[in-house]
């Protein structure tokens, strides 16, 4: 299985919308080199290219479905498409804004890999990350939890590093303040009003259920699936409008390195 651009851009108003808002807290008017780092099909690259067309911008995903839809974009002909996972991503010269938008989730040790980032931009740089606040209490996260803690799958995923947050957001500020000039930490939990059948389901199938899917066998994903559907059901009821209220958490990090 590979990430599904369709699938994902379901709901590509949803997911573009903290791009957006992460964007506009950047203080760079014109950077010469920007990083779209897990750019997915191109829906955040193109809020980059559209703020700064003057700059040279890159894309870098490890989804190589991803980057055919985004390389397929016309207005995003200009943008270089990089083919790699964020650990293994190394810039050829120091970027002046690396932007993350819902990937870094998915990479373990924050503590470290979030300093790393920040060091590798040009004096004066911004580092500018958004990710799902995976935190208890969230249905569709204790409900995920709860359906893959169960026979006959439970041991296919001890070894999962599924994408939660491991930190409070105090901690993420902890991670960056000694090497930034400026850390700006926040988080937003936005009301996604959804439509059509299962639409929890469907949202979290083309992001945080799929690391789930890779580990199983295609006979057994839906099984899998209609349980979590199930439980999903009881936890967002559908309306009488026929609408599903889904409150989904984001944290969002804004640190500019020091200057010369």
């Amino acid at each position: 299985m590979d990430w599904d651009p369709k699938r994902y851009l379901q709901f590509g108003d949803y997911r573009t919308r903290p791009a957006a808002d992460l964007l506009a807290r950047i203080p760079l008017d014109a950077p010469p080199r920007v990083v779209d780092l897990g750019c997915g099909p191109g829906n955040s690259t193109r809020l980059l290219v559209e703020r700064w067309p003057q700059a040279q911008v890159t894309g870098v995903d490890a989804s190589a479905e991803m980057l055919t839809s985004a390389r397929s974009a016309d207005d995003l002909r200009g943008v270089c498409w990089i083919e790699s996972t964020a650990e293994a991503w190394t810039p050829d010269a120091p970027p002046d804004v690396i932007f993350s938008n819902a990937m870094l989730q998915y990479v373990a040790d924050h503590a470290r890999f979030f300093p790393k980032l920040l060091a590798a931009l040009a004096p004066g740089g911004v580092l500018a990350i958004q990710i799902p606040y995976r935190m208890p209490g969230q249905k569709w996260v204790n409900e995920l939890h709860a359906v893959a803690g169960e026979a006959p799958w439970r041991e296919k995923f001890d070894t999962l590093y599924w994408g939660r947050p491991d930190a409070a957001p105090a901690e993420y500020y902890n991670y960056l303040a000694s090497q930034a000039e400026q850390v700006d930490v926040w988080m937003t939990e936005y009301l996604h009003v959804l439509e059509g059948d299962d639409p929890v389901l469907r949202w979290t199938r083309g992001t945080a259920m799929l690391p789930f899917l890779m580990r199983l066998e295609e006979s057994e994903r839906p099984e899998f699936e209609a349980r979590y559907a199930e439980r999903l059901r009881a936890a967002y009821p559908r309306r009488d409008d026929g609408r599903t209220l889904f409150p989904f958490v984001r944290l969002f990090l804004v640190a500019r390195a020091r200057g010369n």
